[in-house]
């Protein structure tokens, strides 16, 4: 038999994408598998605007066996429990969307259902409430859950926002600890093998010819292997995702620290608050057909807190995704892949599902079609399941008030999603198809959030009666309402923590 073994993998392009993948692969190719090879130029800027994230990106930390107040410390990071939406569905009005649970089941049934049964008699306790990480979010505290504790102190997930340039710098520490080799090149073309167009190898311009049998193309939106060399096509869901640039501004400031993200809906799209330790993230993400550049750019300056640390940084955008994420040899990975606005941070961990996806499905040299189709069919489903989410955002909205906002709430939208809202409004039941990353509260946040209201509720939940439910859901309310006045403030728990050393 031949041996087919992968022996080498070249990774084009650095930034958070390319070093998430060499360090992931250096941690799970040990003892000499093969070899890793990543080319980045330091005249290539990056991205880098990213500074939020999603509980998951913490399961990546730990395979990698990282530290989690050390990564902090590196980072500038604080913690996250989730997302606070303002002028989304309406002007004045807000919303949270935690990542944590409502209540806890009941009878095997959905805690929501016990609480529209009794809105249905008159009760106008917010379903908020019942969400411990949503009202310690709200009081700007924090502590991690401690499990075998209180239940609802031990039951609620969190995320970071950090500076994107200082975890990429962390990951490269990582990844070059571990045998990977970084070339400072940038990379001037790309050749083909003759007999079935798989990458053979790429030039630089130090003349160099590297060889590889993987390629992984971490290069941005210019898909320098997956596009320029290997011509896959591109996806584009503009029609129902229609903001196609950003515009991002860092300042200083940014009391209280708060543990969760903001997004304040605006004229033509939407604008982003995001605390680190040592100064803000701030950004105004919208659509060139009802706003200019330079409009953008005004707003933004005028919106932010202290002072501008810098120029406003321009970046413009297609919303969508490679026809195949993976071609022959070549796997695409963050903004090479495709692109979703950062609304509910899902970058980052597109990249990190990308890379455990390759892992789980990893190639010999063939890369056999077969392989590559279902790696690339998981892709789709995730992307296509994230995309209707966002959609959801813009579409369910009363806003008439800007020609953008009309259009949001006029638009066609994917079927898929429309089936499931529709499900919702009859049953006020959240169905699902396969690779969700979104679960049960976050699409009842939105959902509640965006003012989507069910008719009715699960007929199962009075088999306990509207008395017994009543007292359950206040006993609760109270619970929560005590374990949060138990944790320290979020800026507190940071110092004591995790505060990185000063400049």
């Amino acid at each position: 038999m031949n041996d087919q073994r992968i022996r080498s993998i070249v990774i084009v392009g650095g930034g958070t994408a390319g070093w998430m993948a060499a360090a992931a692969l250096a941690r799970v190719l040990k003892n000499d598998y093969c070899t890793i090879q990543l080319i980045e130029s330091q005249d290539i800027g990056t991205v880098g605007v990213g500074e939020a994230s999603i509980p998951p990106l913490r399961a990546f930390n730990q395979l990698l066996g990282f530290d989690e107040n050390d990564f902090m410390r590196a980072t500038q990071a604080t913690f996250k429990l989730g997302i606070e939406f303002e002028d989304w569905a309406r002007l004045g009005h807000r919303y949270f969307h935690p990542f944590g649970p409502y209540g806890a089941t009941i009878e095997s049934l959905s805690f929501h259902q016990f609480w529209l049964r009794l809105r249905a008699e008159g009760d106008p306790t917010p379903l908020a409430e019942y969400s411990l990480t949503n009202m310690a979010a709200l009081a700007a505290r924090f502590a991690r859950p401690v499990p075998g504790g209180i239940p609802v102190l031990a039951n609620y997930g969190y995320a970071f926002h950090f500076d994107a340039l200082l975890y990429a710098a962390y990951l490269r520490r990582f990844a070059e600890s571990r045998g990977v080799r970084r070339l400072d090149r940038r990379v001037v073309d790309v050749e083909l093998r003759g007999e079935d167009g798989f990458i053979a190898a790429v030039r630089t311009d130090a003349g160099e010819r590297i060889e590889g049998d993987l390629f992984i193309d971490c290069s941005g939106f210019r898909g320098l292997l997956i596009e320029e060399a290997l011509h896959t096509g591109y996806e584009s869901w503009s029609q129902w995702l229609p903001c196609d640039r950003a515009v991002a501004l860092q300042s200083s400031g940014g009391k209280p620290l708060l543990p969760y993200t903001r997004s304040i809906a605006q004229a033509a799209g939407w604008r982003w608050r995001i605390p680190l330790q040592h100064r803000l993230g701030n950004g105004y993400v919208y659509s060139g057909d009802h706003l200019s550049d330079d409009e953008a750019a005004s707003s933004l300056k005028a919106s932010i807190e202290g002072e501008p640390l810098g120029e406003p940084r321009l970046l413009r955008f297609v919303t969508g995704h490679r026809k195949r994420v993976w071609n022959r040899n070549c796997v695409a990975l963050g903004l090479a892949a495709g692109f979703m606005e950062p609304l509910e941070s899902t970058s980052i961990h597109m990249i990190q599902t990308g890379v455990g996806r390759l892992l789980q499905l990893f190639p010999d040299r063939s890369c056999a079609q077969l392989n590559t189709a279902e790696y690339n069919r998981q892709t789709l489903l995730e992307f296509e399941r994230i995309r209707d989410f966002l959609v959801l955002h813009y579409h369910a909205t009363e806003r008439r008030d800007t020609p953008f906002w009309r259009h949001c709430g006029e638009m066609h939208i994917p079927e898929s999603l429309r089936t499931r809202m529709d499900y919702f409004r009859l049953t006020g039941r959240i169905v699902f198809g396969g690779f969700e990353l979104f679960q049960e509260t976050n699409w009842l946040s939105v959902m509640f959030g965006q003012g989507i209201e069910p008719q009715g509720f699960d007929p199962l939940v009075d088999v306990l009666g509207v008395r017994a439910i009543r007292l359950h859901l206040e006993a609760l309310r109270t619970t929560i309402a005590d374990a949060v006045a138990t944790l320290p403030l979020h800026e507190e728990y940071v110092n004591k923590q995790c505060r990185a050393p000063a400049p």
